[in-house]
């Protein structure tokens, strides 16, 4: 697809909803109301995903999807892990300063159940794949705490998502020396001691 080359329908509903749900949230969002933001006929939308629950499902894949590649940029497996996660975590911090919506969605997409596609979850773990090489390698040199790859997360990169969400909102300022140590409070809270 070239530069300027027009959305194929499929996209432009799901950037259309994305849109819609960044400014609104799911409550009130309505077919017609994506149709319209789309520019298509609401009809159209039925010929791409079979109802809203479907729709919300290739959004929220849309949304881990531009987050894994921001996540994830830079990051190969010839890095030292403390330099990948380093990156990782620099990864957030500036994608909360520059797609703060995207991380936001991101956040209210997590905490819609799982419709009929029990698959949406193994798709967002491969998207992430990096990540959990991180974690697995980590454990296996046993530098890392023996802990679920999802705490692991939980106790280090999304509580980078936090400190990055409320910094990008105002809440809290951290300059580069704060922002260091954060990041090594983050690490050590991961490794073994």
């Amino acid at each position: 697809m070239t530069k300027n080359a027009p959305l194929d329908k499929h996209q432009q509903i799901i950037l259309a909803a994305e849109q819609l749900i960044a400014e609104s949230g799911f409550h009130g969002l309505s077919m017609q109301k994506v149709a319209n933001q789309a520019g298509v006929a609401a009809g159209t939308i039925y010929r791409y995903f079979s109802d809203k629950e479907h729709l919300l499902e290739e959004v929220r894949l849309h949304v881990s999807q531009q987050i894994a590649d921001a996540v994830q940029l830079g990051v190969t497996s010839d890095m030292p892990l403390k330099q990948r996660y380093r990156t990782m975590w620099l990864n957030i911090w500036n994608l909360a300063g520059s797609n703060l919506a995207t991380l936001s969605n991101r956040v209210q997409y997590e905490s819609m159940p799982l419709g009929k596609c029990g698959t949406a979850r193994d798709s967002e773990r491969k998207m992430f794949a990096k990540v959990d090489q991180l974690f697995n390698e980590g454990k296996e040199q046993g530098l890392f705490k023996p802990l679920a790859n999802e705490v692991l997360s939980g106790l280090s990169l999304e509580a980078c998502v936090a400190l990055a969400r409320k910094h990008a909102h105002g809440l809290y300022h951290l300059d580069d020396a704060s922002l260091e140590a954060a990041i090594e409070a983050s690490w050590d809270a991961i490794i073994q001691h």
